[in-house]
C-alpha cells in the first residue's frame, strides 16, 4: 500500500517518538525526535517533521541510499562537516550518496523532511530504528 491519503489532518495528535539515526539512516539521537506524517511500509519513503532539541550535537557523517529534501521550519542547525550554519527558511535536496553532517544545534531546530526512492531501490534508511 502507498502512503496513505489524507486531506488536512491535525498532526498535532500525532506522537513525537526517538530517533537512533546512524551514518546511513540519517541524524538521531538523545533530543532527536521525528513525527512521522506519513510512511509507505513498502518502498519505506516517509515524509516527517524532525525536532533537535536545544545543544542537540550529533557524531556521524551521513551518506544514505535514498532522496532527501529538508525545509528548516524553525532555528538553525549547523553542518559541522563544512562548518556552515542553516537557518528557517532554508532547503536542501541531497541525492543519494551525499555527504552531510554531523550537526548541532545550539537552540534547537524544527525540520520538515521527505524521502524517498528516486530509482527502485527502498528508501530503508527513512525507517527509525
Amino acid at each position: 500500500m502507498a502512503k496513505p491519503e489524507r486531506e488536512f489532518a491535525d498532526v498535532a495528535a500525532l506522537p513525537w517518538t526517538p530517533v537512533v539515526g546512524s551514518a546511513a539512516a540519517g541524524a538521531g539521537g538523545t533530543g532527536i525526535d521525528e513525527k512521522v506524517l506519513s510512511r509507505d511500509p513498502v518502498s519505506g519513503d516517509v515524509t516527517r517533521l524532525l525536532r533537535f532539541a536545544p545543544g542537540v550535537r550529533t557524531s556521524d557523517t551521513i551518506a544514505h541510499d535514498f532522496w532527501e529534501e529538508v525545509f528548516i521550519l524553525e532555528g538553525t542547525i549547523v553542518d559541522l562537516g563544512v562548518d556552515r550554519t542553516f537557518t528557517a527558511g532554508m532547503y536542501a535536496c541531497r541525492p543519494p550518496g551525499m555527504k552531510h553532517g554531523p550537526y548541532a544545534s545550539p537552540g534547537g531546530a524544527l525540520l520538515f523532511e521527505t524521502r524517498y526512492d528516486g530509482g527502485g531501490r527502498a528508501a530503508t534508511g527513512s525507517k527509525p530504528g
